[in-house]
């Protein structure tokens, strides 16, 4: 037995409420459960419940024993003072405040269905495996996946929104200077999204407004600052934004950053140079960027944006070194879904939030159409039963996985709840 388990039979209510009573034989009702503290102090805020008809509020602390709260050192502590209920599962010792009145302890042991413990035991006996509930994930039914997987989707657009409020609040709510740096960030996927994200905060966004209507300006200032121009070619166009970047560079007094940029195990079209020849001639022909997906509201004119073609030096090249066959160099619809769901769609769901119009059906419908990532974890919930047909879906299995699977959370998990509480 263990504490979480007791708290989510509280919180819940999952268990026997007829002719409650205390460990003292006292009536006993629950108005309200409190409100759940995952900080330290009680386990629940300002709960209200009746004893023998006296009605109390105040905090309610939880553990697997009554004793434990003279393990927990709970006695010399004055955040525990305000407890008006303790509940436990075994009442081994009865507990008094540091004025001597009873503490009123509630014991669940007789009063939770059995069946609730065993599969309690089943999901914290597989911690071994990938994840707790592997064995029975597909007996929960249809209705319940729905709607826990569309709320996980909106949590991890929340969590996601911590960053956007951050760099908000750094360019004093400039918009198009937060677009550039996220997508920049999200052009460089995984292996270089941090450099590109360094890079991003190197370049004031001011320079982008005004040095964008040149497709050569854009690309001497990104490849520039990211230190690419440093040993390059003698190629005419090379030496041309070589000498487009000096420029720039006392003009604006940019820096040049040390070259972190990684290559190694990349496809071609992943090369940083690629991305960043692409993410050039994107800011260069759509100006206004930020508005322009804002007004958007269906994804055809959506992928309308993201096809542009780069300089042609880079029909011959993947870098400033080597030339290579011809081959234009266009973003390819799977590269531009990363970008709709790590940026343009986190993007919009808090910028309608931030206008006072949210609306979580037109993000849901963007991301029911974008199809779905491919990683290991999609795959390993695919060999679960759990199969995944859009990038909400997707983006809502890694949310699980990350925030409740990994971190043994099965009873903050709708679908933990469903399998603990079946009793079949």
């Amino acid at each position: 037995m263990r504490e979480d388990l007791i708290s989510f039979l509280w919180k819940f209510q999952y268990f026997n409420k007829n002719v409650l009573t205390t460990t003292t034989l006292d009536s006993i009702s629950i108005l309200s459960v409190g409100q759940e503290n995952f900080n330290a102090g009680p386990d629940f805020f300002n709960a209200r419940i009746t004893v023998d008809k006296q009605e109390w509020a105040g905090n309610v602390e939880v553990h697997v024993k009554a004793s434990d709260w003279y393990v927990h050192g709970h006695e010399k502590d004055a955040n525990y003072e305000n407890v008006i209920l303790h509940v436990v599962w075994e009442d081994d010792v009865p507990i008094f405040r540091n004025d001597n009145t009873h503490i009123a302890t509630l014991e669940l042991k007789d009063k939770v269905n059995p069946h609730v413990v065993v599969n309690y035991q089943k999901l914290i006996g597989a911690q071994n495996k990938w994840i707790n509930c592997g064995n029975s994930i597909q007996r929960v039914d249809n209705f319940t996946w729905s709607n826990w997987l569309e709320r996980l989707y909106i949590e991890r657009l929340e969590e996601k929104s911590v960053l956007i409020s951050e760099l908000l609040e750094q360019s004093k709510n400039d918009w198009e200077a937060v677009l550039f740096k996220l997508l920049l960030k999200n052009f460089g996927l995984k292996v270089n999204g941090d450099a590109f994200f360094t890079l991003s905060n190197s370049i004031e966004f001011s320079v982008v407004r005004k040095e964008h209507t040149k497709l050569s300006n854009m690309e001497a200032l990104l490849f520039g600052v990211a230190g690419l121009l440093e040993n390059s070619s003698e190629h005419p166009h090379v030496m041309f934004l070589k000498k487009e970047f000096n420029f720039l560079k006392s003009k604006y007094s940019l820096t040049t950053l040390k070259n972190s940029l990684q290559f190694f195990r990349l496809r071609p079209n992943n090369f940083p140079t690629i991305r960043l020849a692409q993410f050039a001639s994107l800011y260069h022909k759509k100006p206004a960027l930020f508005l322009k997906l804002m007004r958007i509201d269906n994804l055809p004119d959506l992928y309308d944006i993201f096809y542009v073609e780069v300089d042609a030096f880079w029909d011959t090249h993947y870098t400033f070194k080597t030339s290579s066959k011809y081959r234009k160099k266009r973003l390819s619809k799977s590269f531009i879904d990363l970008l709709l769901i790590n940026t343009i769609i986190p993007l919009k769901f808090m910028y309608l939030h931030h206008i006072g119009r949210p609306n979580n059906e037109l993000i849901l419908g963007f991301m029911n159409e974008i199809s779905p990532e491919k990683n290991t974890t999609i795959t390993k919930f695919s060999k679960l039963g759990i199969l995944c047909n859009s990038a909400a879906k997707s983006q809502a299995l890694l949310q699980l996985k990350t925030t409740y699977c990994s971190r043994h959370h099965c009873l903050r998990c709708a679908v933990g709840k469903k399998i603990l509480t079946n009793a079949t």
